[in-house]
């Protein structure tokens, strides 16, 4: 990350406009590949109750990366209704 800075702008502002976005960067990868790993989960999941337990949970993750703009509303939607569809089929 150093390097990149030396090779940008060297105005202060954009200085601390590259160590914000980079931060912020990392964080919303963190989130979204955790939402990630979560839909994955319960999707392997074949037991009907623990897959109904775990969907609000999934569902909570999705409802905050489309409030920050992380993915998009439709997308969360989508997978919130794929999701719901899985456990409805599930015996």
């Amino acid at each position: 990350m150093h390097t990149l800075i030396t090779k940008m702008a060297n105005h202060k502002s954009s200085l601390k406009r590259i160590r914000q976005t980079a931060t912020r960067k990392a964080r919303n990868h963190y989130y979204a590949k955790t939402a990630r790993n979560a839909v994955r989960d319960l999707r392997a999941t074949s037991d009907k109750a623990a897959a109904a337990a775990m969907l609000p949970k999934v569902s909570s993750m999705l409802d905050k990366l489309a409030k920050r703009n992380i993915i998009h509303d439709n997308k969360a939607a989508n997978l919130k209704s794929k999701l719901a569809r899985y456990i409805n089929k599930l015996a």
